[in-house]
């Protein structure tokens, strides 16, 4: 499924975001940037150790990220040139600015990429995993965030893919993504 903002692709595909031959990959990460369970530990042991050497360098330079900051690493093993580590906001019933903590964690990743000049980002759905946020609702705003976002700005960016790991992911998002493109 798929719509041109922009000059920009946005799709929406179910797939393995590790094997995905974008120019760069989001990584779902945790504050301390150490790889993890989830996307994040798929992303680390698919790229192997010299993604994890950067992680452990930027930590010791700038500490701990919080959520919605992101940082760029090299992408290792990996098909992707680049790996965009963001954290997301852990969902706590969304009293504690959540659904602000996620658009911005995909608005930094967005920016990222274009300050880096790069051309395709595939994203997962960010926060979903361990960190519990319904993913019907992250999906709306993680597809609006990108949606506005491209309609926005001219950039570099000619594709932008959501990689959702299983059939109720893909679901979600699917059904977000159709009504985004009835609203625009």
């Amino acid at each position: 499924m798929e719509k041109i903002i922009n000059n920009s692709r946005l799709e929406i595909i179910q797939g393995d975001i590790t094997v995905q031959a974008t120019e760069a990959i989001v990584n779902a990460a945790n504050p301390g940037l150490m790889g993890g369970g989830g996307v994040d530990g798929a992303i680390h042991q698919a790229g192997g150790p010299s993604i994890l050497e950067e992680c452990k360098e930027i930590i010791a330079r700038q500490g701990r990220l919080p959520a919605g900051q992101a940082v760029i690493t090299t992408g290792g093993n990996l098909k992707a040139r680049y790996v965009i580590h963001t954290v997301g906001p852990v969902w706590r019933g969304g009293r504690y600015h959540e659904p602000e903590l996620l658009a911005v964690a995909y608005r930094n990743s967005l920016e990222l990429a274009v300050y880096n000049k790069i051309k395709s980002i595939s994203f997962p759905s960010i926060s979903t995993g361990a960190y519990n946020y319904p993913v019907t609702e992250a999906a709306r705003i993680a597809l609006k965030t990108v949606y506005d976002f491209l309609v926005r700005h001219n950039t570099t960016l000619g594709e932008v893919i959501f990689v959702l790991y299983g059939q109720s992911n893909y679901r979600a998002y699917e059904i977000a993504f159709l009504s985004l493109a009835g609203e625009s």
